[in-house]
């Protein structure tokens, strides 16, 4: 399914040594993906572990607390002089001790770095690397080691999912404690080579749609964006309703906490399923997905009246964005991140400043009519054609431009 490659005369393709600055690809090299599992202790004492991962957060607790009351953030060195000892003392092995410092010290430099506050670690969590656990995924076990005594935990997950991970070089185990559940993450490495695209899908996003172009034809498909919204900001509602009484009624705590729980699966559950989905389309045409860059993404709507819906927007935006990346990372398939910048307010057709009516565009000059979401799915779409067209390993080129399209955009959107 090859593309017939033709010139597109736009308004803007004296731009295009700016549209290659802001605009970057997904590099090829080694990521990390995990593998999660449920586990039960098999042999081992359960409560053993149980009562080491609790030692593991208060020594890094201690660890953190100390770091953040330093007037200057200590070199490594200087922190392995200043707490090595103190963890060996709890009883710790030497490379799980090295752990909980370096991991308390970029804890601290990220939170100042953010200006956040003090952190305060709240989960049963402890991360291993190759010295202190080994993995069997042919058994469908992890034995692990924290301080003295050895467990071995199987994992309980379907076998063919575990399968998957068979041959890839493991990196690091996490444990996890929590609602009286054990689960362990196995954290594999494995080389991302993307496949030479010879198309492209173009995703424009807002609340309520995405919209996706390929130069043949746009899609659309609703969100769960909004009813994951309303959750929120319902929550934020009992907090204003209830500003004193929230934080020590259990009652209501415990609403507001489920609350913004269900708007967080939502989001993350929703994100996934679209990703796979996105994903598998795009590997079955050998395409690549083009996404907008959501860098400066707050300083360009600093002037949004509802912050609650702002700040949701930009949290559902950059979950459905690590989401495509992440399974498309995954699949071999390539990423292109687009600055968006105008591509709402020029025409895709002619190139000339579009005339809005609410969110409808018309084009003053060819008679362009579309949407807005549109209208960015199309112009993403050829800017990624025009910045990429010719650069080696990459075979885009442009499908001719149907005459329903150049007729007032006319084209039937299908659903």
């Amino acid at each position: 399914m090859g593309f017939n490659f033709v010139v597109l005369k736009l308004g803007w393709c004296s731009m295009r040594g700016f549209i290659r600055r802001s605009s970057r690809r997904i590099p090829e090299g080694t990521y990390h993906k995990a593998l999660r599992a449920g586990a039960e202790v098999v042999e081992g004492n359960p409560n053993d572990l149980l009562w080491d991962l609790m030692l593991y957060r208060h020594a890094m607790q201690r660890v953190v607390d100390a770091l953040w009351d330093l007037d200057e953030i200590p070199s490594r060195s200087q922190v392995h002089q200043l707490f090595y000892q103190v963890l060996r003392n709890y009883g710790f092995r030497a490379h799980v001790a090295r752990n909980i410092y370096d991991y308390a010290l970029a804890l601290v430099k990220a939170t100042k770095k953010n200006n956040g506050g003090n952190p305060i670690l709240r989960k049963l969590s402890a991360r291993l690397d190759y010295q202190d656990a080994k993995v069997e995924l042919d058994k469908g076990v992890v034995r692990v080691i924290l301080r003295s005594q050895w467990y071995t935990l199987r994992l309980r997950h379907r076998r063919d999912y575990v399968e998957r991970f068979r041959g890839l070089r493991w990196k690091e185990v996490h444990i996890k404690y929590e609602n009286g559940k054990l689960f362990v993450s196995i954290i594999f490495e494995f080389k991302y080579e993307p496949f030479m695209p010879r198309g492209i899908i173009a995703l424009d996003v807002n609340l309520k749609m995405i919209v996706a172009y390929d130069g043949y034809e746009v899609r659309r498909r609703k969100t769960r964006f909004t009813d994951a919204l309303s959750k929120k900001k319902r929550a934020e509602e009992l907090q204003k309703k209830y500003p004193r009484r929230w934080r020590y009624s259990k009652r209501i705590l415990n609403r507001v906490k489920e609350l913004h729980r269900k708007a967080r699966n939502i989001v993350t559950d929703w994100s996934w399923k679209f990703a796979k989905q996105l994903v598998m389309k795009a590997l079955k045409h050998r395409y690549a997905i083009a996404l907008e860059d959501l860098n400066g993404l707050k300083e360009r709507a600093s002037n949004v009246n509802d912050i609650v819906a702002w700040e949701f927007t930009m949290f559902a935006y950059r979950k459905l964005q690590h989401a495509i990346i992440a399974k498309a990372i995954e699949y071999g398939v390539p990423v292109i991140i687009m600055n968006p910048k105008n591509t709402s307010r020029t025409c895709p057709i002619c190139g000339h400043k579009l005339t809005y009516i609410h969110r409808l565009a018309t084009c003053e000059k060819c008679g362009f009519i579309a949407d807005r979401d549109t209208v960015g799915a199309m112009n993403i779409w050829l800017r990624v054609l025009q910045a990429y067209a010719g650069t080696r390993g990459l075979s885009l080129s442009a499908p001719p431009m149907k005459d329903e399209n150049r007729r007032r955009g006319r084209k039937q959107m299908k659903e």
